[in-house]
């Protein structure tokens, strides 16, 4: 046969132009690409050889750099090609050899076909990102199909010839654009396919150099990849060495996990997957996504796809290392535009799901090291609360908080509060700040404190934000301590009453005087059903933000609009009968102008707030202090 010039079947130039310069964003693409290919021809040698003792070989991957040629080879012994499969599936781009292969033989109804992942045509054709040139020899497997070579430079033709090669198997050689030489280097080789390929079911060799024991040089085939896929493998077939030898490759963190996550997903969407939790949070854990390192990869039949398919977990479970091999995610064209969105969320879904189950098994049967994992990533599990409509409730179950009564550090569950709830509490209460020392002392608590009332230590900034989707739990409401009223039962509530309603009648002109004098600083004054021992607190109205909320805002350097609170008296408080003798001596007197901003300011202080002008309060309180003292002085004379 003379050498044959053909031309492509389809728009060359166009679809030439996409590959080359649209398709994949990332050069290094092409040699997983041709890996890809490699395997697939070998698993279909493989399934051949069930039947066709003559096929069978030693299977490998070979890729050879030559420096001073400038080229790239790549060759496998798997299925080969005859001449008319080479025009079929490299003659026409996007033909799918591998799609006709599967089709062909699911036809005859056979079992046991081969695991491919295809689309070589498209594949193949990325080779010209990185080559000016590419020479492609084949021979099919089998005693009679001469060997073919192709030719082409990726322009409008190709050239077809007979060759002389007699092993089975494809072999491709690129001649290396100038640019592009540096994959000629054995470790730029070694990266990529540790990269991309290191799952590769048969191994990938290289030349490499080896010193002997005399001191002299030789080479040998270096074999680049693990081969150990092992979330493909039964859990039944893996000890606990190989999860953790697995976790400590594919996280590149140290350490040990906490827990493994492995299963497979068969119906609608089919992949395997190996998980893990670590049992320690790594320091980008609360970086923006785009500089977290990136430690739960996607692959498509043992071929890394990407590390960067957002849409695989949901933010919430950004914590999770290891692996998810689909086996029938649509791709669009390359392996690296996902064609379906849709696919990817069904996964998704079966993740999030098992992913929640386990850790409700480990929160019931380990709770040493549930709480562990909890202290880590327990911040980040918050969020799904807020995100996740569909499983908020399964999160709420996993969340734990620490509260008033129990001791500093002990966390428990929203149902273990509430199975401790006094029989006439009606709420769930919480409180939120920056820390449990500032929260135990905070005056709006006195009155549940009296009650033997419980109430939930929010002290995560994220709490704030995540308590707005809560607005309920088992039919009960969860309400904040310091925001609106508090809702007492009956008794108690009825007392309150009587209490607030003697004060208002006796100090009527004082709170309007304080009404008048903190009208820039408050919306209102009036006496308080939650304070027992205090003189006064400042409360939010039901739905304004909270004074926490404020402070985490200004740390953040946010903008947010001011809202004014209310200033709430006890009504049985000395310094609130004292205030009103001398407003009673004396409406004019400048001191009680004096005392009610002093009165606004150890509101803020009693919150952990700021106060606005802390000299003009230290004077004032100094002042005070020499008056109480010479009083003392006088007493004793």
């Amino acid at each position: 046969m003379t050498v044959k010039t053909e031309k492509f079947k389809t728009e060359v130039q166009h679809l030439l132009d996409l590959m080359v310069h649209s398709l994949y964003s990332n050069k290094d693409i092409f040699l997983r690409e041709l890996i890809a290919n490699a395997s697939d021809a070998i698993d279909k040698a493989r399934f051949e050889a069930l039947t066709n003792q003559s096929v069978s070989a030693d299977w490998e991957i070979k890729i050879t750099p030559d420096k001073d040629k400038g080229t790239l080879q790549i060759s496998d012994n798997g299925i080969g090609m005859t001449m008319d499969e080479v025009i079929n599936n490299i003659g026409t781009i996007a033909k799918s050899g591998t799609k006709a292969f599967l089709a062909a033989h699911q036809e005859k109804e056979m079992k046991n076909l081969p695991d491919l992942i295809g689309q070589f045509g498209v594949g193949f054709y990325s080779a010209f990102m990185v080559a000016d040139k590419v020479e492609l020899v084949t021979r099919k497997a089998g005693p009679s199909s001469p060997a073919v070579r192709w030719e082409s430079k990726g322009q409008e033709d190709y050239t077809l010839d007979k060759s002389s090669a007699t092993e089975q198997g494809t072999t491709i050689t690129l001649h290396l654009k100038a640019d592009a030489k540096s994959y000629l280097e054995t470790w730029k080789i070694k990266e990529i396919v540790k990269k991309y390929s290191d799952f590769i079911e048969y191994p990938i060799k290289t030349p490499a150099e080896k010193k002997k024991s005399d001191g002299s040089e030789s080479t040998e085939l270096e074999i680049l990849n693990s081969q150990k896929a092992i979330w493909l493998r039964s859990p039944e077939e893996l000890k606990e060495e190989d999860y953790k030898n697995f976790y400590s490759h594919i996280s590149h963190f140290g350490g040990e996990p906490l827990l493994n996550i492995h299963f497979s997903a068969e119906g609608t969407s089919e992949f395997k997957a190996l998980l893990f939790l670590p049992s320690q949070a790594p320091f980008d854990l609360f970086m923006m996504p785009d500089q977290r390192k990136k430690t739960l990869h996607l692959y498509i039949r043992r071929v890394f796809i990407s590390d960067e398919c957002s849409n695989l977990i949901p933010e919430y479970l950004r914590f999770l290392k290891g692996v998810v091999d689909s086996s029938d995610l649509p791709l669009n064209v390359s392996r690296e535009i996902l064609q379906e969105n849709a696919q990817i969320l069904k996964i998704q879904k079966n993740i999030v799901r098992k992913v929640l189950a386990e850790l409700k098994k480990l929160q019931e049967n380990d709770k040493d090291k549930y709480l562990t994992f909890y202290k880590e990533f327990g911040k980040v599990l918050k969020e799904g609360v807020a995100t996740d409509h569909a499983n908020k409730d399964k999160i709420l179950e996993l969340l734990m908080f620490e509260t008033m009564k129990n001791t500093d550090g002990k966390l428990i569950t929203l149902k273990e509060y509430l199975d401790a709830m006094p029989p006439l509490q009606k709420d769930i209460y919480y409180v939120t700040g920056e820390s449990r020392a500032m929260l135990e002392n905070s005056p709006h608590l006195e009155f549940l404190k009296s009650k033997g009332y419980d109430v939930i230590f929010m002290i995560d900034p994220i709490d704030e934000w995540v308590v707005q989707s809560i607005p309920e739990y088992s039919g009960k409401k969860l309400k904040s301590v310091g925001k609106g009223d508090i809702e007492l039962d009956d008794e108690s509530k009825k007392e309150a009453e009587e209490k607030t309603e003697k004060a208002d009648k006796e100090h009527k002109n004082l709170i309007e005087f304080l009404k008048k004098e903190l009208t820039e600083k408050v919306k209102n004054v009036r006496f308080s059903k939650r304070l027992t021992e205090s003189a006064c607190c400042l409360v939010s109205d039901e739905f304004d933000p909270s004074a926490h909320m404020e402070r985490i805002f200004k740390a953040m350097k946010q903008q947010m609009p001011q809202t004014k609170r209310i200033l709430e008296l006890n009504p049985e408080h000395p310094l609130i009968n004292a205030f009103q003798k001398l407003y009673d001596k004396n409406p004019a007197n400048p001191k009680l102008s004096e005392f009610a901003d002093m009165l606004y300011d150890q509101a803020l202080l009693t919150e952990g707030n700021a106060i606005p002008d802390p000299l003009n309060f230290s004077k004032k309180l100094a002042s005070l202090m020499v008056t109480g003292i010479e009083k003392e002085v006088e007493v004793v004379k």
